[in-house]
């Protein structure tokens, strides 16, 4: 219920649900037992939404109510304070309470603003880069998104990256098989066999070379490198179980979403096979109940059901099913250089669109001591506070380290969420004491006293001092 205490001015989300369902004020009130001139106050925020008055919503028309309370504006806030820092609105600031009333009242409109801006932002980056294919229009439909990655990561964040269908499917194959958890690899070979007359073939490092996993329609066969630790072998082959037996279910999901280009529809595809073979690795209910029973403590997770620290860090962000929720995680994955690979918002934290994340954050250190799990208690810049654990991982199998690719994973949630947690026992939680001062990211970041930015604010103006050397790589106008 602490959403629900948290959010009670929910006036424009009612006026927008009301909308949806083409009902009148009157009509509406009458369902729930108000006045139409009270809810008429409530949807212009003029009287908060109370608890009793949020059931008796959820009776009427059968919501969710933690998510129906739960603030889903605040990706689209974020990513407005992001846009209205760039220098070309340097001279007409924006307040975060206009950018929240924008959002709340004209949310059709402020998505259109952050469309029209990606557009602009993929113009201006190839006018500067040149970096134009001789073989496609170089200015981009304004219609289309910037990247197929980007479309793909938000479209797994409309749906909280929890996809139901794909998640009854993993249980289907679990009672189809007779799988076992102690046993998974060898269920699932046995179930290829039988339903699809398909080999499994465990290949020398030599004849597949940086080749992890391929189907041979032809020879009947699914190839899977021998450089491939255990989890990596029972995730590829319920990634391929997905693309041949559940195809058309996924295809389902996909136009469900979507997606507006034959490439985004592909990497989409790829992406919700890897959904799969995560809900099969790690099957929900068993899954939810032993983090909660473990305290989240990632090592234990991941000995239990078999899956690496990365498998077991994404399943966690994905454990979103209505009445059976867990803690709501964000997730990133970065390589040495500070590159964002993988990335999920959630529990409020927002990362930026543009550019990389914040110095001191505790997922950087991780590659100072690899294999060690860290500890993070970051503080916001307006104040909210989050609990971060980061490590590197492991390589993915045996061939030379030369050509293993190195990344560390970041895990978090907000604070008031924390004390559910292993690691954070010993903590003082209430207070966050010691917590580190961290921003979305440096051209985001108001904090002017960093000594760790890599780039000034996009909305302030530098001063270059030739008397004066401060501790921080730059210094501002007033």
């Amino acid at each position: 219920m602490e959403a629900l205490d948290r959010k009670a001015m929910l006036g424009p989300k009612i006026r927008r649900f009301r909308t949806d369902l083409g009902m009148s004020q009157t009509e509406m009130a009458g369902e729930i037992g108000i006045s139409p001139s009270y809810l008429n106050l409530i949807e212009h925020n003029q009287r908060p939404v109370t608890v009793p008055l949020l059931f008796k919503l959820g009776q009427a028309f059968e919501l969710d109510l933690k998510q129906f309370a739960e603030d889903d504006d605040a990706k689209t806030i974020a990513e407005l304070a992001e846009v209205f820092s760039d220098p070309l609105f340097r001279d007409q600031p924006v307040r975060p309470a206009e950018l929240q009333e924008f959002a709340a009242h004209s949310p059709n409109a402020a998505l259109a603003m952050l469309r029209l801006y990606q557009a602009y932002r993929q113009v201006w980056e190839n006018a500067r880069t040149g970096s134009i294919d001789p073989g496609r229009d170089p200015l981009p439909d304004p219609g289309q998104p910037p990247s197929p990655m980007e479309a793909v990561r938000d479209m797994h964040q409309r749906e909280a990256n929890h996809f139901p269908e794909l998640e009854d499917a993993a249980e289907a194959l679990w009672q189809e098989a007779g799988l076992e958890r102690n046993d998974l690899f060898r269920g699932l070979t046995l179930h290829l066999f039988k339903k699809k007359g398909l080999a499994v073939k465990v290949m020398p490092v030599h004849v597949m070379t940086d080749t992890l996993r391929r189907y041979d329609p032809h020879g009947r066969r699914i190839l899977l490198s021998e450089a491939l630790l255990p989890s990596g072998r029972c995730f590829q082959l319920a990634a391929q179980i997905a693309a041949l037996a559940d195809h058309d279910l996924i295809e389902t999901v996909i136009d469900r979403l979507r997606p507006d280009d034959d490439e985004t529809r592909n990497l989409l595809f790829v992406t919700l096979c890897n959904y799969f073979a995560g809900a099969v690795l790690m099957p929900y209910e068993s899954f939810r109940t032993s983090a909660q029973e473990l305290r989240h403590d990632l090592e234990l997770l991941r000995r239990r059901f078999g899956a690496s620290f990365e498998q077991v860090s994404h399943r966690l962000t994905t454990l979103q099913r209505p009445g059976a929720r867990g803690i709501p995680f964000f997730f990133i994955r970065v390589d040495a250089a500070g590159n964002v690979s993988k990335r999920l918002n959630g529990g409020g934290f927002q990362f930026a669109r543009y550019g990389g994340t914040c110095p001191r954050w505790v997922v950087h250190e991780a590659f100072r001591t690899p294999g060690q799990v860290h500890t993070q208690i970051a503080r916001m810049p307006d104040e909210t506070t989050f609990f971060t654990i980061a490590r590197t991982l492991d390589s993915a199998g045996g061939w030379h380290a030369q050509l293993q690719p190195q990344f560390a994973v970041g895990l978090g949630c907000e604070i008031r969420d924390a004390k559910h947690l292993v690691y954070a026992d010993g903590l003082d939680l209430p207070k966050a004491t010691g917590a580190t001062p961290v921003g979305v990211s440096c051209r985001l970041c108001e904090r002017l006293d960093c000594s760790q930015r890599a780039y000034p604010p996009l909305n302030r103006t530098i001063r270059a001092d030739q008397h004066m050397k401060k501790a921080s790589a730059f210094t501002f106008e007033n």
